[in-house]
């Protein structure tokens, strides 16, 4: 029975939050995502996994630094010279918008690296093509909008390019790829891209039509038995029980705020025709994100009331600590930050978020009824009346807007 060792979204060059490491000259952070994926290296190397899938996302800029790509390379290289087959799926942050320009894994592919495969374009590749590895795999890298409108001959500004998207992928998999399969080995699909019912994270900052689905029906075929999903950081089994399993393996640190109280891993699964077992693998000693939110009515205490909303200070030690204190903008001097400062000097990090509010009324425009403003416009009056900046209330509105788009839908199909 094959063993594969599924993980995503790695992410290594995000050096946000905290100083440098005075021994490697790295930032910190960027140190803690190397440590991760050590561990995901160490794993596959000590149980000797039969396949290595990552799904995409191993750096968050589309041009990553050298050292970063080198970084990256030492860990695949330690792969390679152990002989596991290793696919390396190219997910969004590793393309270039710019048509022409080589993606963030395409030096793997160039020097043949031995081991090692890069999915850069959709294909079925089998044992021959994967090092010996036992199972077929259909690989589908991040597709761009530009690449799939030219490559199906639609019009640049198509509304229903995704639709389109889908139509072209769900023929390939299933029609083609699936229908020429007939021997007993198993069918792995892994591919970086979006799924219909996925819950989302902090990295859906992503426009909504920027994004392609894949169809749903083509990865609940019954002749595939591992779905190998990046680009969702949140981990999860779309289909619990069902067959094939559909996992997104989620990032494998915590990248930001949003992800504060997720745990991070990869998934190990023993996969043969017909069945998959799952092993989610936690990844120990992840870095603390602490997010604390006061709201202050009075300057009565104020600065004691942030000091026990922060916890004691030695819970603090190496953590990313954020603090957002909302108040009236009269309290502003009642806040001692130098204090708050004191009491968090070994974190990693501390961010003092102040959020003064002045009292002010909601008010409409001149000459505008309420009656000609849709809900929407009535929303981003309330927001910015509530001090919300512009990238919080865009972010509010698109919430607002596929939640009312969506009872719409509901409304029309029971009418």
């Amino acid at each position: 029975m094959p063993r594969i060792l599924h993980f995503a979204d790695a992410h290594i060059d995000i050096a946000t939050y905290g100083r440098r490491d005075p021994e490697t000259g790295l930032p910190v952070r960027v140190m803690d995502f190397l440590r991760a994926l050590d561990t995901i290296v160490d794993t596959a190397i000590q149980e000797r996994v039969d396949l290595v899938i990552f799904a995409g996302d191993a750096f968050k800029d589309r041009a990553p630094a050298p050292t970063y790509l080198r970084e990256w390379a030492k860990r695949i290289k330690r792969l390679a010279d152990a002989r596991i087959p290793t696919v390396l799926v190219v997910g969004n942050h590793d393309l270039s918008p710019a048509v022409g320009r080589a993606h963030a894994l395409e030096v793997f592919a160039t020097l043949e690296t031995p081991y090692v495969r890069v999915v850069d374009r959709p294909v079925l590749w089998g044992p021959d093509d994967l090092f010996g590895a036992p199972v077929h795999l259909i690989g589908i890298p991040w597709l761009t909008r530009s690449r799939v409108v030219a490559a199906l001959d639609l019009p640049l500004h198509t509304p229903d390019w995704q639709e389109a998207v889908e139509r072209l992928l769900y023929e390939m998999i299933v029609e083609k790829w699936l229908a020429s399969l007939d021997d007993d080995l198993p069918a792995v699909l892994a591919a970086h891209a979006s799924v219909q019912g996925a819950r989302v994270g902090s990295e859906r900052t992503l426009a909504l039509d920027t994004d392609f689905y894949l169809p749903s029906d083509a990865l609940r075929h019954s002749r595939l038995d591992y779905v190998a999903l990046g680009h969702i950081h949140k981990h999860q089994v779309l289909n619990p029980g069902g067959r094939p399993p559909i996992v997104y393996a989620g990032s494998i640190e915590r990248v930001d705020f949003g992800e504060a109280d997720e745990e991070k891993g990869f998934v190990l699964v023993d996969v043969t025709r017909g069945r998959a077992e799952l092993e989610w693998r936690p990844i120990p000693h992840l870095r603390p994100f602490v997010h604390r939110f006061v709201r202050l009515e009075s300057a009565a205490d104020a600065t004691a009331r942030l000091l026990a909303a922060l916890g004691p200070a030695e819970a603090l030690e190496g953590a990313l600590v954020r603090l957002v204190v909302e108040y009236p903008q009269s309290l502003e001097r009642a806040i001692d930050e130098d204090a708050l400062r004191r009491h968090a000097a070994a974190a990693l990090s501390f961010r003092l978020i102040r959020r003064p509010q002045i009292e002010q009324r909601l008010r409409l425009p001149p000459d505008t009824p309420v009656s000609s403003l849709s809900p929407l416009d009535l929303l981003e009056l309330y927001w910015k009346s509530r001090h919300k900046s512009a990238e919080e209330i865009q972010a509010l509105l698109d919430v607002a807007r596929e939640i009312l788009t969506s009872e719409d839908a509901a409304s029309s199909a029971e009418g």
